[in-house]
């Protein structure tokens, strides 16, 4: 089997480069859906307590016969759920959910700057950690902002933030702050999320047919060789697979240079401030 890069977190474990994400996978398509991506290849699965799929993948990963140790498990916080002891609650259910006496990575899915209340929620992910059910925890959807406060008044430094990132959309601002502060990034929408036409433009089908490889490869490619972290999703185990089948050539510099240059402040997700 492939073995997918892992890249080092600031607090000494490691992440796999390349997951499988599940965001609106039906929760009753789930466990065929990461079934078929355990098959695969995919040994890290992204979820979330707002997906509702947290059984399914659950279910998945204990008919899989994987061993533990060999799985990277995310999920997250909802934004009802800052409050200290609403959050180990939450917590409590979404490891229930999924079967696990411990997740790789807990995030606060969106900072949810409204409510006021994420730095109330990372001092509770603090001590999650502290009891080891947790072994990593970060952020999600955090612009600089919110992760200035969080590091001027909580202990410890997010080990990832998992934020919006596409070709058209690519947070440097956010990106330049984690880098500075030994943040990984998470890419989620890493292909857009098919909502403006990324494999028409000319520097990534140039790519794709330099390389016989396809549009969406090409991007997968380039989102490695930036270092990201990166969970493309697809209901389908052909496409699964096709987004596992990039280890096997590179970008050239000139490449990745001129997909970067596509930066255009092109989000096709929400604003974090706006998500409540």
């Amino acid at each position: 089997m492939t073995s997918v890069p892992r890249i080092q977190l600031n607090d000494g474990h490691s992440i796999p480069q390349l997951g499988f994400g599940v965001f609106k996978v039906d929760p009753v398509e789930t466990v065929r859906i990461v079934s078929d991506a355990l098959e695969v290849g995919y040994r890290h699965i992204d979820t979330a307590r707002i997906y509702g799929n947290e059984a399914g993948v659950g279910t998945a990963l204990a008919e899989s016969g994987i061993a533990r140790d060999e799985l990277f498990i995310t999920t997250k916080l909802w934004n009802t759920d800052h409050g200290t002891q609403s959050a180990f609650d939450a917590f409590d259910a979404s490891l229930d959910r999924l079967g696990l006496d411990y997740v790789d990575l807990y995030l606060i899915h969106w900072p949810s700057p409204k409510g006021g209340r994420y730095v109330e929620a990372w001092k509770a992910l603090e001590q999650i950690r502290e009891s080891g059910r947790a072994r990593s925890i970060g952020v999600s959807n955090f612009l600089v902002p919110h992760l200035e406060r969080l590091l001027a008044e909580t202990d410890v430094v997010p080990a990832v933030d998992q934020i919006e990132l596409h070709p058209a959309h690519q947070q440097p601002a956010t990106a330049a702050f984690a880098e500075e502060h030994g943040i990984a990034i998470e890419a989620w929408g890493p292909l857009g999320q098919g909502k403006y036409p990324l494999f028409d433009v000319p520097e990534i089908a140039d790519a794709a047919e330099a390389h016989r490889k396809t549009p969406a490869q090409v991007v997968i490619r380039w989102h490695l060789q930036r270092g990201h972290v990166v969970f493309p999703k697809s209901n389908r185990r052909e496409r699964m697979a096709e987004n596992f089948d990039v280890f096997d050539f590179e970008l050239s510099d000139a490449e990745v240079a001129s997909i970067t240059a596509l930066e255009r402040e092109g989000r096709v997700g929400s604003h974090p401030d706006d998500v409540d």
